[in-house]
């Protein structure tokens, strides 16, 4: 039956323009779905996956098949993680309370126990250690930017299906994440009867109402672009010298690193960056090369890894909620805002700071709110974990291919 399949190829731009309509599809599915909503699963998720379900169908009954040119999407994955350098403000972390330290100091070490349980369990299966990876800290705490990275790197060392494999995980970890987080934070809430001690009018009381945000400038988006595109290319430079000395980073760290120095040298000069056209890139960057990763999905791969899947992920769920109810809770401070931030670390080391900032939503929504737990998190979330968990990653993938 393949013997007669059609196969259509694909182009950079026609496989750029399918990507974005599935994403418009997406789009338009998550804002009619609630259920997509509560659990903050992301619009190119969404659209590339019904894609890739259409794909598996059509491959699998010798029909029709695709081929793509995934050219863009590296591209995008650069400049998205360039600009998460560029948020990395090392003068904001010291600003911050004891709290941002411990919550990085979790965050790091559930980042080594998952790699530690994917890999373990990887291997009980007589699998690739490494392909546990892509069930551990790749897809939980790094969220489906992480896996669409690390997915094709692990690959190119021989793991069939590893990218599917992550991005399969990662979905898995924003569904479960959001579900467990907000029960789990008001459990802990009316279990120990506890009580935000701020008020709303406490927050705002010195808000000025007249500040209106200045709309964003053609001259400052421009200057965004600039500061990613020079940023990765510069990176590109030492990614190749680390290669030099025989160590293989992703193509995207390289950027990263000259974000993080350009910012930090900026903020000690007081140099202002576009940081509204640079978050706004990065939210671009990021649709585009979810869009491409999702859709261009060989899910057929998973056929023969759904029993270890399955037995690792729910290993994965289960570590998490012992390690938050009994370990964070604790460690940030056995209060109201220690409640908050567990019920956040649910969503954020499960899928993504997004999930994280909503689970907190809910629960102060209904409970009062938690400033500290709105300063800690993103900050740990958005800023620093990135970093850990690819040199936690790079660390664990050496150890296991050596």
């Amino acid at each position: 039956m393949t013997e007669t399949m059609l196969t259509i190829d694909l182009n950079v731009l026609q496989t750029a323009a399918l990507a974005l309509m599935m994403y418009c599809v997406g789009v338009f599915i998550v804002k009619h779905v609630a259920f997509l909503q509560r659990c903050c699963i992301p619009a190119p998720v969404v659209g590339g996956l019904i894609f890739a379900l259409l794909h598996l169908l059509t491959n699998q009954m010798g029909w029709l098949t695709f081929g793509f040119d995934e050219t863009l999407k590296d591209v995008f994955m650069t400049l998205f993680f360039t600009g998460v350098g560029y948020t990395a403000c090392f003068r904001l972390l010291r600003k911050g309370s004891k709290k941002v330290f411990l919550f990085l100091a979790l965050a790091t070490f559930m980042v080594v126990l998952q790699n530690i349980l994917g890999a373990g369990l990887a291997i009980a299966f007589d699998l690739d250690g490494r392909l546990g990876l892509a069930m551990g800290s790749i897809p939980m705490v790094g969220g489906h930017g992480t896996a669409g990275s690390f997915g094709p790197e692990l690959e190119k060392l021989g793991m069939a299906g590893a990218n599917a494999v992550a991005v399969a995980a990662a979905t898995f970890g924003l569904v479960a994440g959001s579900l467990m987080g907000g029960p789990l934070g008001r459990s802990k809430i009316k279990k120990y009867n506890l009580k935000s001690t701020e008020t709303v009018e406490d927050l705002y009381e010195t808000k000025d109402h007249h500040h209106v945000k200045p709309a964003l400038t053609a001259e400052e988006f421009t200057k965004a672009a600039v500061l990613l595109v020079i940023a990765a290319g510069l990176g590109t430079y030492i990614t190749a010298w680390f290669k030099g000395f025989g160590i293989i980073l992703p193509t995207y760290i390289g950027g990263m690193i000259i974000a993080v120095i350009v910012r930090n040298v900026c903020d000690a000069r007081n140099v202002e960056l576009p940081a509204q056209a640079l978050d706004m890139w990065g939210t671009t960057s990021l649709t585009i090369f979810l869009s491409i990763a999702l859709m261009t999905l060989k899910l057929w791969q998973l056929a023969e890894l759904a029993l270890p899947m399955m037995v690792i992920l729910a290993a994965q769920t289960l570590l998490m909620y012992l390690f938050a109810s009994f370990v964070v809770f604790k460690v940030m401070g056995n209060d109201y805002e220690g409640a908050v931030m567990t019920s956040a670390f649910c969503g954020f080391g499960m899928g993504a700071t997004p999930n994280a900032m909503a689970n907190m939503q809910v629960i102060t929504e209904k409970y009062g709110p938690a400033p500290q737990a709105f300063f800690v998190v993103p900050i740990v979330g958005g800023m620093f974990i990135d970093f850990t968990n690819t040199a936690l990653i790079l660390f664990f993938m050496n150890i296991l291919g050596g």
